[in-house]
């Protein structure tokens, strides 16, 4: 009887394992562009809506500070630790690698001891502002996919201001503002992320919340990307197809998630104090440990590779597409005009691929994607279909009979007009798994 039920759940195992290797491993995760399937007419490839996973992009970014010459070291000089902010011995000497605080050391393996930071000049000119901007540039479109988390080893900033760019660094948005005193530093009312909803997450807030001066335990800072995903998605992130329809559907949402830059405007150093302590100016700098950026490269969906070549990002573009964001169809591939893939239906979506000009016809007859030879004909090299015994036409589509007047009023009629269906469906573009 074991022997027996054991025997029944391997069978069914083995049936479901294989249904599904057809399918992508991970629903809704769309890391699959493409998959081939099995219909009458063959195997064909089944297209779908795809996009390369999520990494640290900071890996890839550029970056600039301004002004240029803010980095502390040059010429050296000592400023105070900020657990025992009148101990002023601490030295940043640009010439001594131990003792210099390069931008790149924001971006450097984190885990060792001491932290490795950046650090700017100290505030020895006040009562002149102490302001730095920091640009994050990546010269590509980017989706953000959670939190960006900045590590302070110099306490927090009494005001910054997170800002994006959609176009390069030419024009800015304001992400998030931060301050200690929001109304006194903006003149908005402090908010967090919590008070949004659905209606209101794109709304642009101070928060009072990341702001608190001299705390050892408080040196981070979050624009939270995954708070505002859980509007839809829920707490716990779990109903992504919610959150996903969303973004496919509400174009300001999407955009709101996408950057090709990022600038930290850092306003006004930790104080600790409502007033500063000009005897002690050594005190006041800006010095950070780690900036965190995840997200993916944008391929409109259209891509699962994303590469790094030339100090450079660029999608693998699938589907007939072209250029760094697969914003364009291939050249004899714009029988229609260029669409992003879409997230719907959930799981696999869309891919709207681009398929081919009705001029270039004449020079790419097959490709065994989109122009398919038909009746069991093949390709070959993209110029003609070798059609089997009975067929003949540019796709195979005509029974051999016709031209010969041989054929019987009923011999291979709705083979004629199945085929005669596929190929105006090939050459309008609407392929799919119920004529492929």
């Amino acid at each position: 009887m074991y022997l027996s039920r054991f025997l029944s759940i391997h069978a069914l195992w083995v049936t479901v394992s294989s249904v599904m290797q057809h399918y992508p491993s991970v629903w809704g995760h769309y890391d699959v562009c493409k998959t081939q399937i099995y219909t009458e007419e063959g195997k064909i490839w089944d297209y779908m809506a795809c996009q390369p996973e999520a990494t640290d992009m900071t890996k890839y970014l550029k970056v600039k500070l301004d002004p240029p010459d803010i980095t502390c070291g040059d010429p050296p000089e000592t400023f105070c630790a900020m657990g025992n902010p009148y101990m002023c011995n601490n030295e940043c000497d640009a010439s001594t690698p131990e003792l210099a605080h390069p931008p790149e050391l924001m971006f450097d393996f984190e885990g060792r001891h001491p932290s490795t930071f950046w650090q700017s000049a100290t505030w020895k000119e006040y009562p002149k502002p102490l302001q730095v901007n920091i640009t994050l540039s990546w010269s590509k479109t980017i989706e953000l996919t959670d939190n960006i988390v900045i590590t302070f080893e110099s306490g927090r900033p009494d005001q910054m201001i997170l800002e994006k760019s959609l176009d390069y660094g030419r024009t800015w948005q304001p992400y998030q503002y931060y301050a200690t005193d929001c109304l006194d530093a903006f003149h908005m009312d402090p908010k967090s992320v919590k008070d949004l909803s659905q209606h209101t997450i794109l709304e642009i807030i101070c928060t009072e919340e990341y702001s608190t001066g001299y705390m050892t335990n408080s040196k981070i800072i979050h624009f939270e990307i995954k708070d505002r995903f859980a509007f839809f998605a829920g707490p716990r992130l779990r109903n992504m197809a919610s959150l996903y329809g969303q973004l496919d559907t509400t174009k300001k949402l999407k955009d709101f998630f996408t950057i090709t830059d990022l600038r930290i405007r850092l306003l006004r150093p930790a104080t600790g104090e409502i007033f500063v302590d000009e005897q002690h100016l050594a005190r006041y700098f800006y010095a950070i440990s780690d900036i965190k950026v995840y997200g993916r490269c944008k391929c409109n969906l259209h891509a699962t590779v994303c590469v790094f070549d030339n100090n450079k990002l660029s999608c693998e573009c699938e589907h007939n597409t072209t250029g760094p964001d697969c914003g364009k169809c291939k050249k004899n591939y714009q029988g229609r005009p260029w669409s992003p893939g879409s997230y719907l239906p959930i799981p696999k979506g869309t891919a709207n691929t681009c398929i081919p000009s009705i001029s270039s016809i004449g020079t790419n007859v097959c490709d065994n994607e989109f122009l398919h030879c038909q009746n069991g004909g093949t390709c070959q090299n993209n110029m003609k279909c070798q059609c089997p015994a009975g067929y003949t036409g540019i796709l195979c589509e005509k029974l051999r009979c016709e031209e010969a007047g041989s054929c019987s009023s009923d011999s291979g009629h709705g083979a004629r007009a199945k085929s005669s269906l596929i190929l105006l469906m090939a050459l309008l573009g609407m392929t799919g798994p119920c004529l492929f």
